[in-house]
């Protein structure tokens, strides 16, 4: 049955925050998965650039006796072909996790708000976050 017009408002709202907090708790994840795999291309084109005459050029001691002009150009030149596979390797990593922990799955419909007896799956069936709808299952991937 349909629900009042305050109570689709709040139930709305509830939704709402869910879904913003799920959403928040994903881009957490890719953000830690993509600062951990690329963390390697980070630090050698840190080095690159701040070991560079023509760029910050600082006067660090490994700056002055290990890398000079040329070789901090060959850092950041590798720091940038590196990136490429790393991105590969972060993305294919995020997706495999939000796939196993099913969080694309625990976004909530708005539909919820609109009727009362919104059908939630109990504990055992599937995602954690019980997303799932009754009757009909709902997958991100195929």
């Amino acid at each position: 049955e349909p629900r009042s017009p305050w109570c689709c408002l709040a139930w709305t709202l509830v939704i709402a925050a869910i879904n913003s907090l799920v959403f928040l708790l994903n881009l957490l994840l890719m953000f830690v998965i993509f600062t951990l795999v690329l963390l390697p291309t980070i630090v050698v084109v840190y080095f690159g650039f701040q070991c560079h005459s023509q760029v910050l050029h600082s006067s660090a001691r490994y700056c002055k006796s290990i890398l000079d002009d040329n070789s901090s150009s060959a850092l950041i030149i590798l720091g940038f072909v590196i990136m490429s596979p790393l991105l590969v390797v972060a993305m294919a990593t995020y997706c495999s996790l939000a796939r196993r922990l099913q969080l694309l799955v625990c976004f909530q419909p708005y539909s919820l708000a609109l009727y009362k007896g919104g059908c939630c799956c109990r504990r055992g069936e599937g995602a954690a976050c019980c997303a799932r709808g009754c009757g009909r299952q709902l997958r991100a991937w195929v």
